[in-house]
């Protein structure tokens, strides 16, 4: 291939690639493709040849642009600050580690750190994020600038700066928001794509009513931590008799729930009733010796799910380390070597957003769609003899392996000898 420099394709608007694979609809099913195109945002050509699930010689592999839906990007200036601490200790405002650190960093400390994580999402394959974002409306911004930057998107959810309540006000669950609380989500909100505290036991059931009404009228998306650790189900019960999961369903109305690490089959269910997305983080909560999700339970009990690297303290937000570690735990609880196909994970990084990020988002590649897509390179040793593509994506892929990542045309990331120019 001609070499071709980062700069070249940050601008270039249009672009094709000639025999190679494409992942193509939401079902992800590879395609011998003699031509896939694109010019300014939108796919111009997928020119299929015939089904392609295993190769006899390397090609390179157009997947949809993978999507992260749970990211903490805030402590990523902090690698492996939680070694040894506890959820608790690590993570819980006011005095978890990762609150005491972010305090002491000014913006122009803390940005390049966001920045470079970023910049590393798009070389691993990465288009966009949902972010759990700290530090009130400054952390919403200081994202938003990280993202203007890079390309890569970011759905900033933000919380408060500091938490509304005391364990003392907390006792009366009729309490409404304070008056400073009001006019921080409303700054929160001119900013934020979303709103997300940290768990449901944060807040009084009223005060959590009227953020689903503040954040209805603004158009603005709604996401919570539930089911971490049984102590979330088991405070929630304490205090207002109901579990967390139960309380957001009924008085939040999330459109994610993250971690459902402990969630049983009644849970589930309730949360598939609901017709809610549901973002599982395996090895965050592997790092921090919690129970691993019950993803088969989960795919039996027909929900939509996504996969999030959660906190860039515990991980890299490297989404191929996500899928195969998600992969195995799954395939370990259904107990067999065919249980679940393959193609189920990798949805859980593409395609199954588009029921919270609609058509932004959409996860799959047909013409006239969005041209956001990662190009793998499939000539590589361990890659171009595979006998089952989407398997080969979901396990053996690394940074490496990326050649290029685009999102709505632009180029996030491209190695230097990765040339799409049309030909004539």
């Amino acid at each position: 291939m001609a070499g071709g420099t980062k700069s070249d394709h940050a601008t270039r608007s249009r672009g094709e690639l000639r025999d190679c694979v494409v992942l193509a609809g939401p079902e992800l099913e590879p395609w011998k493709c003699a031509r896939f195109a694109w010019r300014d945002e939108t796919i111009t050509a997928l020119d299929r040849i015939a089904p392609a699930s295993a190769l006899a010689e390397g090609v390179c592999v157009v997947v949809p642009g993978l999507v992260n839906g749970h990211t903490h990007m805030g402590d990523s200036c902090l690698p492996d600050g939680a070694t040894g601490l506890t959820l608790e200790e690590g993570f819980f405002r006011p005095n978890g580690f990762k609150y005491r650190e972010l305090a002491k960093l000014s913006p122009e400390q803390h940005l390049p750190h966001v920045v470079e994580h970023l910049r590393y999402m798009a070389r691993t394959g990465t288009v966009c994020h949902l972010d759990f974002r700290e530090q009130g409306p400054a952390g919403a911004e200081l994202l938003r600038e990280a993202s203007r930057r890079t390309g890569v998107r970011s759905i900033v959810l933000s919380q408060f700066n500091e938490a509304p309540f005391t364990e003392t006000d907390l006792e009366d669950d009729t309490r409404g928001l304070p008056e400073s609380a009001v006019h921080e989500l409303e700054r929160i909100l001119a900013v934020a794509d979303g709103f997300s505290e940290s768990t449901m036991n944060d807040l009084t059931s009223t005060a959590w009513r009227e953020i689903r009404d503040t954040t209805t009228r603004a158009g603005k998306l709604r996401a919570i931590h539930c089911l971490e650790n049984v102590g979330y189900r088991t405070l929630s019960l304490a205090r207002t008799g109901a579990g967390d999961l139960a309380r957001a369903l009924e008085l939040y109305d999330p459109h994610v729930v993250v971690h459902l690490t402990v969630a049983d089959r009644t849970e589930i269910e309730s949360l598939v009733r609901a017709g809610k997305t549901g973002i599982v983080n395996p090895r965050a909560n592997a790092a921090l010796g919690l129970p691993l999700p019950p993803l088969r339970a989960l795919l039996e009990a027909g929900a939509n799910l996504m996969l999030g690297t959660d906190n860039g303290m515990l991980n890299s937000p490297n989404l191929f380390a996500e899928m195969d570690f998600a992969y195995k735990v799954a395939k370990s609880q259904y107990g067999d070597a065919v249980r679940p196909d393959p193609s189920a994970i990798l949805r859980m990084a593409t395609s199954n957003a588009a029921a919270v990020l609609g058509s932004e988002f959409p996860g799959a590649l047909e013409r006239g769609m969005p041209a956001t897509f990662c190009v793998l390179d499939f000539r590589r040793p361990h890659l171009r003899a595979t006998r089952h593509v989407v398997a080969s994506i979901v396990t053996r892929v690394t940074p490496e392996d990326v050649l290029a990542t685009y999102r709505h045309g632009r180029g996030l990331w491209c190695a230097a000898d990765f040339d799409p120019s049309p030909r004539v």
